[in-house]
This record gives structure tokens, C-alpha cells and sequence, in this order.
């Protein structure tokens, strides 16, 4: 625990002065608490993937997309971090097996993909305050929202320890509740939870968009590498902290809804987003009502925060690597955290938040799965043109479990496109050429990686 002030990174050439300052704050619970938040957060606000999907698909979907999906990457995206355990994580093993320019494409598109998605949980802590408000109006309802960005924006710029420390209470204090409401709904079960398996006639409809909003879902286990260089004892810490969040979080999901669908309470084709507390008033009475609703609230914040953390070392990593303005490489001298880079996410977030993006989330599944695609070519480039690279920690069964870390979310990916519609594939390609475009207006005399020798 006394190593707050050690070197965050191990550095290479030009990068004196940019990560030298950052501290190495967060340990594998604090850092398992910003899993959960970079993939779940819980199971507020996936109300509406039962009326869409139908209780047996969104069921079945919640427990085989963590084995299949989840799972895989987080094997891989393991492996990385404890062979090369740097700030950035996915932005310079990219840089690493293919050279800076797709390196600085995963970093534009994951930063650009972050907009669609952080800016959500402003709005989202908003409905779910409104349980206790319903007569919010416009203006408090913004005043509210931005309270909400600039506290938990000051918390980002105080420390990575003090954040860590933060998603591990909100953590609990989230997860309580959806604890009391599975002990109460057990008890209260009336139906089979798992019928109809899915909207009548919408079978493979269903399934297309039902693989999209839970791919999104169980999405962002590459996320928390971005911060590595702030991590003790990474090359284990990162594996750990995964593993230790992905039951936990498949668990949150599966449960509540499981047991609010055999309880009864509501008609399945009622649900939608927000009416969770609702459910568990129906449930468990009043208590469990207000205690659920408070445990949204709570998730939506530490949603925002654990995403802004991870986020917002994306323009730091680039601008480090002379790849974006250089202010946003500077690192606060006292709290160690790279807070340029830091204010200027929350205020694309805050912009963003203006925006309603539920009707965009195949669009941000699109964005999330080009980066992955490359960063899972990435691991496997790696494995064959660099067999000797120093690996403290491999993905087990050799080149077959290599390659099945790689299939599986490859045949994820690919359905979640094919399905994307042709609207989405135009704007999802259309956002991906703004990363070349990026290239060319921020790159800077000097850009380190020019003349370097690939793995």
C-alpha cells in the first residue's frame, strides 16, 4: 500500500514528464468495483429487454453472453495486461503489435464511442430520481444533471485512489438492494419466469436486437486496462479484478430479473426502463421500493464516474503520444491524475447528455465492435510474431484457447453487425473514418512511434 507514488509507467522515449506523476492507486477490489461499473453497473435501466426480447430470451441471453462473450475477452485482454501492464492497455498493444496508426484509431473510436455511451447516466440517475420527484421540471431536472457531472468530475481530478475507494462503496451500496429484492422476490415466486420465450412472431427479430442491447451490456472488459500504469501489481491485479467481477455482475443481472418475472407483479410486456423500484414495491412493499430506487441512483453514479475514469485516459495515452494537443497530456502535480484530459470527457458527456441514445445503441455496439476487432487481432499478431514475448500469465490450452478467446466474441461481433440495419452500418462507418481523419489534424511534429519496429 506504500507505493501510491511509484512511476505509472515504464515508459519509452518522450514520455518523461507525462506519466512519471501518475500514482498507482487502485488494488484489485477497487479495481473489480470499476469492472462492475465499466460493464454493468447492475441491472437498472435493462427493464425495457423484456417486452423487446421476451422473459425466456432475456434470460437465456443474460446467462449465455457472460460465458460466451465476456468471458473470452476478458481471457485475452488478461493475457495483454500481464505481458505489457502500461497506461492505456488496449491503445498501446495495439501500438505494439500494428504500429501507432491503429493504435490511435481504438483510442479515437472507444473516446468518440464513450460519448454515446457516459452520457447516458446523467439522464438515467435523473428518471430514476424522479421516482421520489415525478414533478421535476425542465430546469431542476438540468441543474440536477449538472450538480451530478461536475461532483463526480472533481472526485476523477482528486485521485485515482479516492475514485477506486468510491466505486468499491458504490458498489455495495448499489448491489444491496438488488440483494434484498431477490431474498424478497424468492419467496414471492407465482409463474415460470421463463415464458413466453419471446415475443409472438418476433423470434428472430428479437434475437438480433436482443444480441445487441445484451452485448452492450456485458461490453468494456478491455475498458479498465486504460488504467494499468495506475494499478498495483498490475500483470495480476487486472486478471483478478476481472474474475472476481464477472459473477458477480452476471449474478446482478439474472437474478432480480429472474425473480421479479416469477414473482407476477407486472405483466412482462408492461415493463420498462425505470421500473424496477416499482417492481420491488410490488414485491417487498414500500421499503424495497425506495431501496432499489436509492440503489439506482447510487449505480448511475458510480457509472459515470468508474466510465470517465477509464475514458478519459484515452486523449491522455494519444496526446502522449503526440497524437493529440499537448495540454491534454499534463498530469495534475499533486493528485497525480491527468486532469485536462479528464474535464474535457465530462464536457463532451455533459453535451452529450442533452441527447437521448437508446435508439443508438446498436450504433454504439457497431463503434465498440471495430476497436475490439482490432484489439483481438492485436492478441493473436502478438502470439505468433511474438512467441517469446515475456507472458507471466497465458490464456490456457494453448493455441486452441487462444483461438477460442478470439472466435467466440468474433462470432458476436459479427451477428451484432449483420444485424445492425443499414442506417447503422452507414453512420457506424461514417464515425469510424472520423479516427483517419482525427490522424491527420491532431498528429505533431515528433509523434512518437514513427520509424518503430512492430512486434
Amino acid at each position: 500500500m506504500g507505493d501510491g507514488a511509484a512511476p505509472a509507467h515504464r515508459g519509452r522515449a518522450g514520455d518523461a514528464g507525462l506519466t512519471d506523476q501518475l500514482k498507482r492507486g487502485l488494488g484489485t477490489v477497487s479495481l473489480a468495483a470499476v469492472f462492475f461499473f465499466n460493464v454493468s453497473g447492475g441491472p437498472y435501466g435493462i427493464e425495457d429487454m423484456v417486452p423487446s426480447f421476451g422473459p425466456g430470451m432475456t434470460l437465456a441471453l443474460l446467462l449465455l453472453t457472460p460465458l460466451f462473450w465476456s468471458l473470452p475477452v476478458g481471457l485475452a485482454m488478461s493475457e495483454l495486461a500481464a505481458a505489457m501492464p502500461d497506461e492505456g492497455g488496449y491503445v498501446e498493444w495495439t501500438r505494439r503489435a500494428f504500429g501507432p496508426f491503429w493504435s490511435f484509431q481504438v483510442g479515437w473510436w472507444s473516446w468518440i464511442d464513450s460519448f454515446l455511451d457516459v452520457a447516458v447516466y446523467p439522464a438515467l440517475f435523473v428518471e430514476y430520481v424522479k421516482f421520489w420527484y415525478p414533478a421535476m421540471t425542465l430546469w431542476e431536472r438540468w441543474l440536477l444533471v449538472v450538480v451530478f457531472i461536475v461532483l463526480l468530475t472533481a472526485l476523477n481530478v482528486l485521485g485515482v485512489r479516492p475514485t477506486g475507494r468510491a466505486a468499491v462503496v458504490l458498489a455495495v451500496a448499489g448491489l444491496a438492494p438488488v440483494v434484498a429484492l431477490v431474498v424478497a422476490g424468492a419467496g414471492a415466486a407465482r409463474v415460470v419466469p421463463w415464458t413466453p420465450l419471446a415475443p409472438e412472431g418476433q423470434e428472430l427479430e428479437a434475437l438480433g436486437l436482443g444480441l445487441a442491447v445484451v452485448m452492450w451490456n456485458y461490453s468494456g472488459w478491455d475498458t479498465p486496462s486504460t488504467v494499468l500504469g495506475e494499478t498495483r501489481a498490475p500483470e495480476r491485479t487486472f486478471r483478478r479484478a476481472a474474475f472476481l467481477a464477472l459473477p458477480v455482475l452476471t449474478a446482478s443481472y439474472v437474478l432480480p430479473v429472474g425473480v421479479a418475472l416469477a414473482s407476477g407483479a407486472a405483466e412482462w410486456s408492461a415493463w420498462t426502463t425505470g421500473m424496477l423500484p416499482v417492481l420491488a414495491r410490488a414485491i417487498g412493499g414500500d421499503w424495497l421500493g425506495h431501496a432499489v430506487a436509492a440503489g439506482a441512483v447510487v449505480s448511475t453514479a458510480g457509472l459515470f464516474m468508474s466510465l470517465l475514469l477509464t475514458n478519459s485516459r484515452l486523449p491522455y495515452v494519444l496526446a502522449r503520444d503526440r497524437r493529440m494537443p499537448a495540454w491534454l497530456g499534463v498530469v495534475h502535480p499533486r493528485f497525480g491524475t491527468p486532469w485536462p484530459a479528464v474535464v474535457l470527457s465530462a464536457a463532451c458527456y455533459a453535451a452529450f447528455a442533452a441527447f437521448s441514445f437508446k435508439e443508438l445503441i446498436v450504433l454504439n455496439v457497431w463503434l465498440y465492435s471495430l476497436s475490439l476487432i482490432v484489439e483481438l487481432a492485436a492478441f493473436v499478431w502478438l502470439r505468433v510474431t511474438a512467441p517469446d514475448m515475456d507472458r507471466p500469465w497465458r490464456v490456457p490450452g494453448g493455441s486452441v484457447g487462444a483461438s477460442l478467446v478470439v472466435v467466440f466474441p468474433s462470432l458476436f461481433i459479427l451477428g451484432a453487425l449483420a444485424t445492425a440495419g443499414w442506417r447503422n452500418t452507414v453512420a457506424g462507418v461514417a464515425a469510424a473514418l472520423t479516427g483517419p481523419l482525427a490522424w491527420r489534424l491532431f498528429a505533431r511534429p515528433g509523434a512518437s512511434g514513427v520509424g518503430e519496429t512492430r512486434a
